[in-house]
């Protein structure tokens, strides 16, 4: 083990994998990932701010979330790339910005998809006022909230971990700087740190949550309400892609945070990691695309 102290000023991020003969598949596997992502999300931007018929508060939310995935992927995979080929060692304010930047994306991720859940429940359950209730002044309201307001939760965090101490190894398990890796690391008192995480999670995290689980509650029971078979297929299908993506998102979460603890816990939790900050983002344009009637047309009339 490295010591780490305040001279070195440095950590070593010790990556996924061990074994030099596979370091090639890995960063091949990575690369295009990372490409598959950034060309998705990129194609899903353009196509909805290229189509009038996409000009909708579901596509809006839609865009924010595509440049969001861009953001939060060019924060992890390309130092991830530069780890495969021994450049494993960050800057403590490389390190701390990293912390910070991922820590928000993800935040403001699930703050948008609580928002996209919103718009769904008023086009499903509150049809008559929809277009009151989702104007494009409340749009841009909204949006701007999700992407602000996590600001005043993250900062702090960030704060209080750049004041931590770490004394006894510079190594962090992990592929990236993530906030438990940092904190089981630290020789110093974290229980500032550990209660605005927990003011943070109360305020924000669990309100996501159920605001999202109510609305697919209301959902749920409008579309089973519904007489004939094709409206309500026609109902399910403007929320199928969106409720595949909170799924996934949610199920990452829980594997990550909601499991007792072990001595194994960040090595598997590389794994479910690399499905939160890789997988899911390239996932998010394949699943609006394939499963979204207006977005393959607007494609098909990109491609003509």
């Amino acid at each position: 083990m490295e010591a780490c102290n305040q001279t070195i000023g440095r950590f070593i991020l010790l990556g996924l994998s061990y074994d030099p003969e596979v370091h090639i598949i890995v960063c091949i596997s990575i690369l295009l990932l990372y490409l598959m992502c950034q060309s998705g999300n990129m194609l899903i931007m353009i196509l909805i701010y290229g189509d009038l018929h996409l000009h909708t508060p579901m596509y809006f939310f839609l865009s924010n979330l595509s440049f969001l995935d861009i953001c939060y992927t060019s924060v992890t995979l390309p130092k991830l790339l530069a780890m495969i080929w021994n450049e494993r060692g960050i800057s403590l304010i490389e390190c701390f910005a990293q912390c910070h930047f991922v820590l928000s994306f993800q935040s403001t991720e699930y703050l948008l998809l609580t928002v996209m859940a919103y718009d769904r429940f008023v086009a499903i359950c509150r049809p008559l006022h929809y277009l009151f209730a989702m104007s494009n002044n409340m749009c841009i309201t909204l949006a701007l909230f999700s992407w602000l307001i996590i600001y005043f939760f993250t900062v702090p965090i960030t704060i209080l971990i750049s004041t931590l101490q770490f004394c006894s190894s510079c190594e962090i398990n992990h592929f990236y700087c993530d906030v438990m890796p940092l904190l089981q690391l630290s020789c110093s008192d974290i229980t500032r740190i550990q209660v605005v995480i927990f003011i943070a999670a109360i305020l924000l995290g669990i309100p996501c949550f159920f605001l999202t689980l109510t609305s697919y509650i209301f959902i749920v029971r409008n579309i089973i309400a519904i007489r004939s078979s094709k409206g309500r297929s026609k109902a399910f299908s403007t929320c199928s892609s969106h409720l595949t993506i909170v799924t996934l998102l949610y199920l990452v979460l829980f594997s990550l945070y909601l499991r007792p603890p072990s001595k194994t816990f960040l090595s598997d939790g590389k794994v479910i990691s690399l499905l939160n900050v890789a997988i899911i983002p390239m996932l998010n344009p394949i699943i609006y695309s394939l499963r979204n009637k207006d977005v393959k047309q607007a494609l098909k009339k990109l491609i003509h």
